[in-house]
């Protein structure tokens, strides 16, 4: 299976294209590796992942260049991704000698006591656009709460994956407790997902084929997590830092090319404020410096694949009927599937770009009067990932946190996550929760002991 570079759309390398058969081996593999893992001291399992952080963060520099080469985003941007996985690991890794249960005194039983097991073999289905920490806080909570895993990478970009847990098995990982399977979703992902043997199956992709999981999931009641995609609402009141909140709308959109789950994708901006902060907002968008990953300046890349632009391009001639480019709205000269980043103002209720997740450097974005209308707006979408608002008033934030409908709500900031909060998402953003403890707790089953004299 051919690995291509999207600033260029050469052929950088290939990863073993799995067959169904192939998959059902490796989980069988993992069945048996499960007995043992699981009997290790939580804190054994948690010390490979503390070796591997190690090795990730000394080896940095290497894997950004593998995962700039082979999903398009800047070099700085990757390096920060590969320290996200060290980061997600010493955290698991922290916390491994934390997991246990509780003790119940009954007299008239005699003692009673909970412990947390772990499941058996897991499964994970991971997208392209963050294929390194989206890999880390799957694996992560499975391995040190003693699960194998079988890891099903996007076509797009396995080899930073596979480069990871190299390093893994060199800090100690046996190769029975984690397989990374590569190959087309429709057969290796869809043959992960229909095994029998997954215990929990947490995937990270499209809404659709987050629905088709579920069907075949659901139907042997097997535990699922499901991180669906957003249309993040970034709103900026009145009394907001302009300064701060335009920085963070540059950030928060077109980092990664505007290809991140949890990227603002609608902009609501308080109509007393409005002309300057678009003007700043302008400017500062037309700052990127679009290019090669590689390069240095670089610092917004290609989108990851010819369809992806061809979707971006549709979306914003779309929006021409319906709003007005205030800049961009145009794809360079030369190969690779780059685009300029974009911003749309007032586009018209219905319009895709406020109903739709885009997966790319666009940004539309809308006044409002009050704060009331602002979250009326915000709400007005299937998605209920992240959200932000940006705000000097204890009281408006407050009213926010209670009204904004999102698994994840910023104040004054958007899209950072750090291992140790929970990550997920409401309505048809999906089900479940990454990061933090909850994500162990997904991974673990609680038994009930009763012990009589």
């Amino acid at each position: 299976m051919d690995v291509i570079n999207p600033a260029d759309n050469r052929k950088i390398g290939t990863a073993r294209d799995f067959t169904e058969e192939m998959v059902h081996d490796t989980i069988g593999t993992l069945e048996k590796g499960f007995t043992e893992w699981s009997s290790r001291n939580p804190t054994a399992r948690g010390g490979i992942l503390f070796r591997a952080a190690e090795t990730i963060r000394r080896d940095q520099d290497r894997l950004a260049s593998i995962l700039t080469t082979e999903q398009g985003k800047p070099l700085y941007e990757a390096r920060y991704e590969i320290q996200g996985v060290a980061a997600v690991m010493e955290f698991y890794a922290s916390v491994a000698g934390t997991i246990g249960g509780h003790t119940l005194p009954k007299a008239d039983y005699g003692h009673a006591f909970t412990k947390k097991t772990p499941l058996g073999v897991c499964g994970a289905i991971i997208p392209w656009n963050m294929p390194a920490l989206i890999m880390a806080w799957k694996i992560c909570p499975a391995l040190v709460s003693g699960n194998t895993m079988i890891l099903k990478t996007a076509s797009a970009t396995p080899l930073t994956n596979i480069g990871i847990a190299e390093i893994l098995f060199g800090a100690g990982l046996p190769r029975d407790v984690l397989a990374v399977v590569t190959g087309q979703g429709s057969i290796v992902g869809a043959a992960v997902a229909a095994d029998e043997r997954i215990k929990h199956l947490s995937f990270t992709g499209s809404v659709e084929t987050g629905d088709r999981i579920a069907k075949t999931v659901n139907a042997r009641r097997t535990r699922l997590t499901l991180e669906l995609g957003g249309s993040d609402p970034m709103i900026v009141c009145e009394d907001a830092d302009i300064d701060r909140a335009v920085a963070g709308a540059v950030s928060g959109r077109f980092f990664n090319c505007g290809q991140t789950c949890t990227a603002v994708k609608r902009l609501f901006v308080a109509d007393g404020i409005a002309d300057e902060f678009i003007s700043k907002l302008k400017h500062g968008t037309e700052s990127l410096r679009v290019g090669d990953g590689t390069a240095e300046g670089t610092t917004m890349g290609p989108l990851n694949s010819v369809s992806g632009l061809r979707d971006m391009e549709d979306a914003v001639e779309s929006a021409r009927d319906c709003g007005d480019v205030i800049t961009g709205g145009v794809k360079p000269h030369g190969p690779g599937n780059f685009y300029s980043p974009t911003l749309i103002s007032d586009p018209e209720p219905g319009c895709r770009l406020l109903t739709e997740e885009i997966f790319g450097p666009v940004l539309p974005i809308v006044r409002f009067d009050g704060l009331d209308e602002a979250i009326r707006m915000a709400n007005d979408s299937r998605f209920g990932l992240g959200a932000s608002i940006w705000t000097k008033d204890i009281g408006t934030a407050c009213k926010a946190t209670d009204r904004i409908d999102s698994g994840i709500l910023w104040i004054n900031r958007h899209m950072r996550i750090p291992p140790e909060v929970p990550f997920g998402g409401v309505k048809d953003s999906g089900i479940g929760r990454e990061n933090g403890l909850s994500a162990l707790e997904q991974y673990l089953t609680e038994k009930t002991v009763i012990l009589s004299p």
